[in-house]
């Protein structure tokens, strides 16, 4: 098919919050920008039903250059309560409103190839179109990672399957599971599942559940004085662990320049597994079996029989892996061949310079895939700050690393307002 008219100077794949982020920042410097995917998909479709955000309502807006689209906004616009934590169901109302006035003219068809080309690169969409852009801008988040040991390789989906298959695990009532892992996403899991009626196990290989959950206030003059400094010793986002660690993974710049060693340092406290206080009273009646892993799973008939490392056995209906994601570059099924060849990866991850720009001059990786390199705040939402911004400044040649760079032409008036721009 040959290429349409509708080329792009930036392309963007995926139209979660970074790439959302990613959309309003460059269009307010009036980049050409075409946006792709079905907006907030992943958080929709793959996350249950009932599930509370981890990260606080602070840590869970969506960044755009004049700050007029935040998640307090949109609870004052529409009289959503402050509630905290943050249902899942205000979280995703918040990122379509968002959506509308950041990049109201999503394209919703799914880029189904890109490949290089003289110039840029060659991106073919589900319905065959093809059209050139100059750059493109990778943001489909977690999806294509979900880890699933290989021990459970050839068991039936029906009796094994990954947290990200589910969007509503009520289907599960009045069934026997094993929930695996010892994170956010295997407890709160476990307590969805007990609370629509069905039996839940906790298996998870850690030695205990890290509980996230402040330290009470001693009304003392120690105590005072911490309440008072408090704004200005806590870090700005309190979503991840210590808060020495919390800020030093806060900037982003200062971590892609730090020594390898302490980047993997900080990432492993970072994201370890944890699982935040307010679903320990949630799962007062739930079995939590800690310091094992699963030996064997053998399905019996329409059950599934699973050894633990303790020599005990399980029969169960379904196991729930609550087993994370793992980035691997290789993973993207739209990449060429010769795409994925030309990509340098540090441990699956690509490996990217300033302005998130891979090894391939153009193509530049946004959200969970740039961790490696800018640490674990690309991990939450809260990072659609610092990666909105410095992809922004980037391409447009006000950002980067101070040395000049060729800015992109501007989109003319029409393109501008076919693009539209972020409106209060």
């Amino acid at each position: 098919m040959q290429d349409s008219d509708a080329s792009c100077h930036v392309a963007i794949i995926g139209a979660g919050p970074y790439g959302l982020a990613a959309a309003a920042h460059l269009r307010a410097r009036k980049v050409e920008t075409r946006i792709f995917g079905e907006p907030m998909e992943f958080w929709k479709r793959n996350m249950p039903r009932g599930m509370f955000l981890r990260s606080s309502p602070n840590a869970s807006n969506l960044d755009d250059p004049d700050g007029l689209l935040g998640l307090d906004r949109y609870r004052a616009l529409h009289g959503v309560p402050h509630t905290r934590p943050l249902p899942l169901e205000d979280f995703v109302r918040y990122g379509l409103w968002f959506q509308q006035r950041a990049a109201p003219d999503v394209d919703r068809r799914r880029v189904t190839f890109l490949a290089e080309r003289a110039g840029g690169f060659h991106v073919r969409l589900e319905d065959g179109e093809e059209f050139p852009a100059r750059r493109v801008v990778v943001a489909t988040g977690i999806g294509p990672f979900a880890r699933r040991p290989g021990q459970f390789a050839g068991l039936p989906a029906s009796l094994v399957s990954h947290s990200v298959d589910h969007g509503d695990l009520r289907q599960f009532a009045g069934q026997r599971l094993v929930v695996v892992g010892a994170g956010q996403s295997a407890l709160e899991s476990a307590a969805l599942l007990h609370e629509a009626g069905a039996e839940v196990e906790v298996v998870a290989r850690a030695p205990r559940i890290a509980w996230l959950v402040d330290a009470p206030q001693r009304v003392s003059v120690v105590g005072a004085a911490r309440q008072f400094f408090s704004p200005i010793v806590r870090p700005p986002f309190d979503i991840m662990g210590p808060r020495i660690v919390s800020w030093l993974i806060a900037w982003p710049r200062v971590f892609r320049r730090s020594p390898r060693a302490l980047q993997d340092f900080l990432t492993a406290r970072a994201v370890r597994p944890a699982a935040a206080g307010w679903l320990v009273p949630r799962l007062a009646s739930v079995r939590i079996t800690t310091g094992c892993t699963i030996a064997a799973a053998t399905p019996t008939g329409s059950q599934l029989r699973l050894r633990l490392g303790d020599g005990t056995e399980r029969l169960v209906d379904h196991m729930l892996l609550a087993t994370g994601y793992r980035v691997d570059a290789s993973g993207y099924s739209f990449l060429a061949p010769t795409l994925r060849q030309a990509l340098r990866t540090h441990d699956g991850y690509p490996e990217l310079g300033v302005g998130f720009e891979s090894s391939v001059p153009g193509l530049h990786f946004l959200g969970t895939a740039a961790a490696d390199t800018f640490g674990p705040l690309c991990r939450f939402v809260v990072g659609t700050r610092y990666a909105g911004r410095a992809l922004a400044g980037y391409i447009t040649g006000l950002g980067g690393n101070g040395h000049a760079r060729a800015a992109l032409p501007r989109a003319d008036g029409l393109l501008a307002a076919r693009n539209g721009s972020p409106g209060a």
